[in-house]
């Protein structure tokens, strides 16, 4: 069984921690205001897709930017 370090607070756990808070939010949105709101869960899913296959993620990016240190370097 793979469990992800918890020790720390790594560019790659905010990653998905944001991603999830969004995807989790959409849905909450939807409920109360209206469907277009899955929009974004749709842009999330397609966010997670593209970072697992290229490797690049804008979110990432931005966390980066705002100074969060990645676990996992080449």
């Amino acid at each position: 069984m793979y469990i992800a370090k918890t020790d720390s607070w790594y560019l790659e756990r905010i990653t998905i921690l944001v991603g999830g808070i969004a995807t989790i939010l959409s849905i909450v949105l939807t409920l109360i205001h209206g469907i277009y709101w899955l929009i974004l869960a749709g842009y999330v899913g397609i966010s997670l897709t593209v970072w697992a296959l290229t490797g690049f993620c804008t979110t990432s990016n931005i966390i980066y930017l705002l100074g969060a240190k990645p676990r996992l370097q080449k």
